[in-house]
């Protein structure tokens, strides 16, 4: 089978630049599809599908309309009951548009079924990371009566678009079996014309025995100095500007700033669902992602004012990083900085805490890893395989090439389980007053050190039938020998760091490597490469990448294959 021929990204002239008016979305119009326009169950683009962030749509587009967050919100309650989960439900909101509305579908069907739900105070937005952090800080030291939670967010997609997300009691990302079964559930009760889903009205599910206020905001912000060293911010006089993006966490960072005597500025404090102060990404759209230099022209341009400048996205999960001499720094250098610093400015954590990567990550982290005598679990994309490691401590840090990224309170104990945007952004200044020089800047040492490397992503159509095939790959269906000129060392379809199938195939070679994947939500599949050799390797291990896959795809699953071809165990 061929596979089509990748398209060249396309970046749009308006990238980079403001949005003009007739660009921004209709939100009483948005509000109003959320409520009026109902999902056809049979249309599978309208079922709920959990991806590897929960359910995501928009409601102009019947993908994240009223019905999907009764059903889903009716699972999650089938679910705590089949699996006795009976402590508070800890509930975040975002600033899309549709997460007020949604939260308050939510909770129409929370308080029905009799869950406590612990809601923020005042109606303040919730950033993921406050939700992980207050369940495991309720869950610490029982065994039963167990809190979880729920997040309403989209992460960083446009403002149209809609999210919903479940944090089991471990605090991190679900588990597909946990969002396949409510998945399933939800999907049973579209079906059903939403019978079965209890409900009262928002008045009373407000004033319910069972709905609580909680004070995510001072409770996480009290515990930074745990994981952070505060001391040494304040102390060096770091002179710092964040831009939250609009985002959940807006009205965390001047509290934070006054807590701890921070020199931190908030360089826009505005909270607005059509988004119209960001620069537009690189398809012309509004996206609030912080490792975008299109979406964060903003900042970027304010970087001489600062020592360290940083933002976040718009539930606070995900983090940029703008020094004055490097601009944004790309997600792979700011992580192995991080970890460089971290493992080497944490006295009590455990000697046997592991570096936790996704296998799309540079390579550059293995070598950290090495220089550092740490060990290195590299896992399938998602962050939810760094979950257990984080909770038992097992894992100092777990970082992947989008921007997201965890690690360990200062007495290697558990911070949070799903990724956490302010503590990397704070931690660029206490590395910068620790180490007396700024992430960028320490990069470079280490790239004089380690190897340069650069590394790209590029998106290929491709059909349902043929993401299915690339997912369940084997080694054996890979026919090439060599990578850009170097003998492949090593075919993976299984994650070395604890064995999962990684839904596609990861090739390395001594200088360079690329994985394939198929999109989760979209009918295209992902290449992800690295070079040590330059621009001009890369481009060449892209476009072998193709071929490989392709033929890869047209060959026989039970094909044998040669003495030169067979896989080659990867040192972890």
């Amino acid at each position: 089978m061929s596979i089509p021929k990748e398209a060249p990204t396309r970046i749009s002239p308006l990238a980079g630049k403001t949005a003009t008016p007739a660009m921004l979305v209709d939100v009483p119009r948005l509000v109003t599809a959320y409520y009026t326009d109902v999902p056809d169950a049979a249309v599978p683009a309208q079922r709920v599908a959990f991806g590897t962030s929960g359910h995501r749509g928009s409601a102009f587009d019947r993908t994240f309309n009223e019905w999907h967050v009764l059903a889903v919100s009716q699972a999650i309650c089938d679910y705590r009951r089949r699996q006795g989960i009976s402590g508070p439900l800890y509930l975040g909101i975002d600033t899309h548009a549709l997460s007020v509305p949604a939260c308050a579908s939510a909770l129409e069907v929370l308080a029905a079924n009799g869950v406590d739900v612990m809601i923020a105070q005042g109606d303040e937005y919730t950033p993921t990371p406050a939700v992980s952090h207050a369940i495991l800080v309720y869950n610490r030291g029982r065994t039963s009566g167990l809190a979880d939670g729920i997040v309403i967010t989209p992460s960083h997609n446009p403002p149209d678009s809609g999210g919903f997300k479940y944090n089991p009691p471990n605090g991190g990302p679900a588990d597909r079996d946990v969002t396949g079964w409510m998945e399933a559930a939800a999907n049973a009760y579209l079906e059903a014309g939403l019978k079965g889903v209890h409900r009262m009205p928002y008045e009373k599910a407000l004033r319910a025995g069972t709905t609580h206020r909680h004070d995510f905001l001072n409770i996480y912000v009290s515990d930074l100095a745990s994981v952070l060293d505060m001391d040494a911010i304040r102390g060096a006089g770091i002179n710092m500007g964040v831009d939250p993006l609009g985002g959940a966490g807006v009205h965390y960072w001047s509290p934070i700033a006054e807590r701890y005597g921070l020199n931190l500025t908030v360089v826009n404090d505005v909270v607005d669902p059509t988004f119209r102060f960001m620069t537009l990404d690189w398809d012309g759209r509004i996206r609030m992602d912080p490792s975008s230099p299109y979406a964060m022209q903003g900042l970027i341009g304010l970087k001489d004012r600062f020592d360290i400048a940083f933002a976040c996205d718009t539930d606070h999960d995900r983090h940029g990083i703008v020094t004055r001499n490097a601009g944004l720094l790309p997600p792979n250098h700011y992580l192995s900085v991080a970890i460089y610093f971290l493992f080497q400015h944490r006295p009590q954590w455990s000697k046997s805490a592991a570096v936790g990567k996704t296998l799309v990550s540079s390579q550059m982290i293995d070598r950290v890893a090495a220089k550092l005598g740490r060990r290195l679990v590299e896992v399938p994309v998602g962050f939810k395989w760094f979950v257990d490691g984080l909770l038992d401590s097992s894992l100092g840090f777990g970082g992947e090439e989008s921007a997201g990224a965890a690690f360990l309170r200062r007495d290697g104990s558990v911070w949070t389980t799903d990724k956490d945007g302010i503590i990397p952004s704070l931690l660029s200044a206490e590395m910068t007053a620790c180490m007396g020089r700024d992430p960028g800047e320490i990069y470079r040492e280490l790239a004089r050190e380690l190897g340069d490397p650069v590394y790209d992503r590029v998106e290929a159509p491709a059909t349902p039938e043929q993401k299915k095939m690339l997912a369940q790959l084997s080694p054996q269906q890979v026919l090439s020998s060599e990578l850009a000129g170097e003998k492949i060392l090593a075919i993976l379809t299984q994650a070395p760091g604890n064995g999962a199938a990684i839904g596609g195939l990861k090739v390395t070679a001594a200088s360079g490597w690329f994985a394939a994947r198929p999109s989760g939500t979209e009918n295209i599949y992902k290449i992800y490469a690295e070079s040590f050799r330059g621009a001009d390797h890369l481009r060449r291990i892209l476009a072998e990448a193709q071929a490989i896959v392709g033929a890869a795809l047209a060959a026989p699953a039970h094909q044998p294959k040669t003495a030169s071809q067979t896989k080659a165990k990867e040192k972890s």
